[in-house]
């Protein structure tokens, strides 16, 4: 380990003992003071609306993760039940919830993601996890399949909805600075204030990382701000705007026995890279009359993506929208009302790779698509304790293609997609402390860029066959909480038609493409507790269950489905109070999956340790502390599936390595 490394450790525990001996404000008494936000009011209006759920949801507040050095989604989301989450390399990650977009290798599908409850999925309905930069949230929802119709979402897996501060809840200056293994910096500093009927909020984050394999470098700006303005006692409207600029080099992916001897090698071959810079706006103009709310948004986002791979992909994109979504919360009868139109348009070219650079062009097409709906929800308490839930989401898709350029025969084409997906659904309140639900829905899944244009032999060709997936999830679970004990438990079974997998269901097709498979399970268990015997002592875990496998297939049979492993448990004891705290944790993953779905090869598991701390060396300045993989354990964490797997096959990503990072926090 680096002495600085040691240093660092050695200061933060340092800085903490006087405190402890001066004495700390109970756990239960959270301090806020040194976090993104101040108040709680925020947090506490999502919680209460995942009460009115009838199924799977919960809110991530900040704290949770704050003594965490925030490199993606994963170190938020770690303990979110049901969320599956596994680094790949940077900031690159597989994010999945019940097997969402599951033979995905790239970028997302099946998850709709959210800033401000306004979609940032493209107009295709893909998405990029890296346009949510978690170090700038308040808190982030996670509403679980059918959950998110209240979203608009109507994908197997849900929605994500990441919600920024206020200048109203967050005023005032912030600072935060990470720094530790792979020559790793960070920094953030954020702005907020009220003036009158005005607030605002601004946020600037920088970061730099040698990452933790070869050819890994990555380095980031963002900005994410906010202006608010109350125009009357009824109508404020809100102008967001937020700016990414991201370089990532690939280090890629490697064979079974690199990965676990030498997980540092990486891949110098093209100089392969990820290169994003994108600019969004955003306003969302509110009508609260009280017990009724009206939210209309209008956004777009201007995108440029270089990404050299095989080749260099070089495209430059805009998408915008609308939307509009009424909700009434009082009496026996409430109801969620609304509809979003996405359009985009994108110009992809390709061109030979030289060394990163731009070679001859290969490939120049202009690509056009469109998701909309509409949906709405009911829900009636028919008793005090009961809470009847019906609704339903109609959604269609539009995705074309003109080639200008080809250097290979390329076929121009055009295909539309609609479908109606309702849910039902029921909400016990067993006790002021504890409810159980219920709920039945269908979800239904288009296909995008990547998947309605395939490369077929030489020819990059228009598969108009392809299908959207579809689903009906039964779902069945509890929350809440009893004495010093809480819980959220769900229960699942999805059966899907036409799952999008790479699947090979025809001679001449290539494995790496993408088609509808027929029949599919999905089930399994999401559930976390946490117990709180003492103010000062709580021990969390969440345990994700994921029985995946085809359903009778002609080639498979009921195989498993690769990529996610059957049983994830994470845990977490954390000992102390806000002056100084000490939180060791656990990933273990028994058994690994399948890497093919010939089911003839499955990764070996792996337990890895880690450890966060924190501590308060005086009022509004906090110190802490993340370490990661402690053991050094070498394992397996990602897969990219293929039909059979080879000793040779180059699809293995190894787990993260061991690191420290550290850093302050500081509010003025």
């Amino acid at each position: 380990m680096k002495p600085s490394i040691l240093a660092l450790s050695a200061v933060v525990l340092a800085a903490a003992a006087p405190v402890r001996a001066q004495g700390a404000t109970d756990a239960g008494e959270e301090n806020r003071g040194t976090i993104i936000v101040v108040g709680h009011k925020a947090t506490d209006d999502a919680e209460a609306q995942v009460r009115r759920t009838a199924g799977g949801a919960d809110v991530v507040p900040y704290s949770d993760y704050a003594d965490r050095s925030l490199v993606s989604l994963r170190d938020t989301l770690a303990f979110s039940p049901g969320v599956y989450t596994q680094p790949r390399f940077g900031q690159e990650v597989r994010i999945s919830i019940r097997g969402s977009g599951l033979s995905r290798g790239f970028h997302m599908r099946g998850l709709t993601l959210l800033q401000d409850g306004i979609p940032i999925n493209l107009a295709d309905d893909n998405g990029d996890f890296q346009e949510l930069e978690p170090i700038f949230f308040d808190h982030l929802e996670v509403y679980r399949g059918g959950n998110a119709l209240r979203f608009g979402s109507g994908t197997l897996g849900g929605a994500i909805n990441g919600v920024t501060p206020t200048g109203r809840d967050a005023p005032g200056l912030y600072l935060r600075g990470d720094f530790g293994s792979y020559n790793m910096v960070r920094g953030l500093a954020s702005l907020g204030g009220v003036s009158g009927p005005a607030d605002y909020w601004f946020g600037l984050s920088a970061d730099s990382s040698d990452g933790d394999r070869d050819h890994a470098k990555r380095h980031s700006v963002r900005f994410n701000g906010n202006v608010g303005l109350k125009l009357s006692d009824i109508v404020s409207t809100r102008f967001y705007a937020s700016v990414t600029h991201l370089k990532q080099q690939l280090p890629g992916a490697l064979t079974a026995t690199v990965a676990l001897t030498a997980p540092r090698t990486g891949n110098f071959v093209s100089d392969q890279q990820r290169n994003i810079d994108s600019l969004r706006f955003q306003n969302r103009t509110t009508f609260d009359w009280g017990a009724t709310t009206l939210n209309v948004a209008l956004f777009a986002n201007v995108k440029d993506l270089y990404h050299p791979i095989f080749q260099v992909i070089d495209q430059g994109s805009t998408d915008y929208g609308a939307m509009a979504r009424l909700e009434h919360e009082a009496g026996p009868i409430s109801f969620t009302l609304g509809g979003e139109i996405r359009r985009g348009s994108t110009r992809a070219r390709q061109y030979v790779n030289v060394n990163a650079a731009r070679g001859a062009l290969t490939f120049d097409a202009d690509q056009d698509a469109r998701t909309a709906n509409l949906y709405g929800e009911a829900r009636i308490k028919a008793t005090d304790w009961l809470t009847l839930i019906a609704g339903g989401i109609y959604a269609d898709g539009l995705r074309k293609r003109t080639v200008r350029f080809s250097s290979t025969p390329t076929q121009d084409g055009r295909i539309a997609f609609n479908q109606f997906s309702p849910k039902f659904g029921l909400l016990i309140d067993a006790s002021p402390d504890i409810q159980l639900f219920a709920n039945y829905s269908r979800s239904a899944e288009f296909p995008g860029f990547g998947e309605v244009f395939q490369t077929v032999g030489t020819t990059s060709a228009f598969i108009g066959a392809i299908q959207p997936q579809r689903a009906w999830t039964a779902e069945v679970g509890t929350r809440g909480r009893k004495g010093w004990a809480s819980w959220d438990i769900a229960l699942y079974r999805a059966d899907l038609r036409g799952e999008m997998l790479q699947h090979n269901t025809a001679a001449g097709l290539v494995p790496a493409a993408t088609f509808n498979a027929d029949r599919t399970i999905h089930q399994g268990v999401e559930a976390s507790l946490s117990l709180e015997p003492v103010s000062w002592l709580r021990f969390r875990q969440v345990w994700q269950y994921s029985d995946f496998r085809f359903n009778g297939d002609t080639a498979f049979g009921n195989n498993r489905l690769p990529v996610i492993p059957r049983h994830v448990l994470r845990s977490e004891i954390r000992a102390g109070t806000e002056a100084l705290h000490i939180a060791p944790n656990l990933e273990w993953v028994p058994q690994g999956p399948y890497a093919d779905y010939a089911n003839t090869t499955r990764t070996r598991g792996y337990a890895l340790i880690g450890l966060s701390a924190g501590a308060t060396v005086k009022e509004g300045i906090d110190l802490f502390l993340d370490v990661r993989n402690i053991t050094g354990k070498k394992a397996i964490g990602d897969i990219s599936a293929v039909l059979t797997a080879t000793p040779s096959s180059a699809i293995y990503y190894p787990v993260e390595r061991t690191a420290v990072y550290g850093g302050v926090r500081v509010r003025f």
